[in-house]
C-alpha cells in the first residue's frame, strides 16, 4: 500500500485522516506490525514540521523504559496528536452535524444512512448511531408505507360531480326557442295584413281607387281574386 502522506501539525482537518490511514496500513500487514512499539515508530516516521519537532524528544530516548515519560502505545500517540494538533471544537462540530442532519421528503433509508455514517465515526458519538440508524430505518419504513396507503386511498375516491361550475355552459339562445318564432311569425302576419289595411277606409269598406281598378281588371270587390273561367 502507499505510504500515508506526512502530517506537519499546521492543518488539524488532516489529522483523522492520517491516523485513520496508518492505522489502516499497519492492521493490513500485521506481520511487521505485530507490536505497539513497531506501530508507534512507523506512524512517527510520517510527522514533520511542528508535528516533527514534538515527537524528537521521545525518539531520542526511545531506550529508556520509563512508562510515564514515553509513548509506548499507538492508542496514546493518538490521544497526544489530538490534544496538541487536532481542532478543539472538533467535538461540537461533530455534534452540530449531528443535529442539522435532515433527510429530504424525497429521500430513502439508504441516502439517510449514508449521510449519518461519517459523522457517527467520530468517537463521541459512536456508541449512540446505532441506536439513531435504527430508529431512522424504523421511521423511515413508516412514513413511505404511509405514502402508499395515501395514494391508494386517493385512487379508488370516485370523482366529485357535485359542484354546478362542473356542468357544461349551455347556449343561451336554445333557453327561448319560442319567443324568437314568436316574434318571427308576428312580423310576418303584420307584413301580410298591411297591405289589406291601406286599401280599407276608416268604415274597413275598399277605397274607390281599389274598387274600380278591381273592377277594371274583373276580379272580386270582397277578395280581389279572379273569378273562375
Amino acid at each position: 500500500m502507499k505510504a500515508p502522506d506526512p502530517f506537519d501539525g499546521t492543518q488539524a482537518h488532516k489529522l483523522r485522516g492520517f491516523i485513520q490511514y496508518c492505522q489502516l496500513i499497519l492492521h493490513n500487514d500485521p506481520a511487521n506490525f505485530f507490536s505497539d512499539r513497531k506501530e508507534f515508530l512507523y506512524s512517527t516516521s510520517f510527522l514533520t514540521v511542528r508535528a516533527g519537532k514534538w515527537i524528537e524528544p521521545y525518539l531520542s530516548n526511545i531506550s529508556n523504559e520509563d512508562p510515564s515519560y514515553l509513548l509506548k502505545t499507538l492508542q496514546l500517540f493518538k490521544v497526544q496528536l489530538f490534544t496538541l494538533f487536532g481542532d478543539p471544537n472538533d467535538v461540537r462540530k461533530a455534534e452540530q452535524e449531528v443535529e442539522n442532519l435532515r433527510m429530504k421528503e424525497s429521500g430513502n433509508k439508504r441516502t439517510g444512512i449514508k449521510t449519518f455514517g461519517p459523522v457517527g465515526f467520530h468517537p463521541s458519538n459512536f456508541d449512540t448511531l446505532k441506536e439513531l440508524m435504527d430508529i431512522t430505518l424504523e421511521l423511515d419504513t413508516r412514513y413511505h408505507e404511509r405514502q402508499k396507503e395515501k395514494g391508494s386511498h386517493q385512487e379508488k375516491k370516485p370523482p366529485f360531480t357535485g359542484s354546478s361550475s362542473s356542468r357544461p355552459p349551455q347556449d343561451s339562445s336554445s333557453k327561448r326557442p319560442h319567443s324568437n318564432k314568436n316574434k318571427k311569425g308576428k312580423k310576418l302576419q303584420a307584413s301580410k295584413d298591411k297591405p289589406h289595411s291601406a286599401l280599407l277606409n276608416k268604415d274597413n269598406k275598399l277605397i274607390g281607387s281599389e274598387k274600380e281598378r278591381r273592377i277594371k281588371y274583373g276580379l272580386f270587390t270582397y277578395c280581389g281574386g279572379n273569378p273562375p273561367i
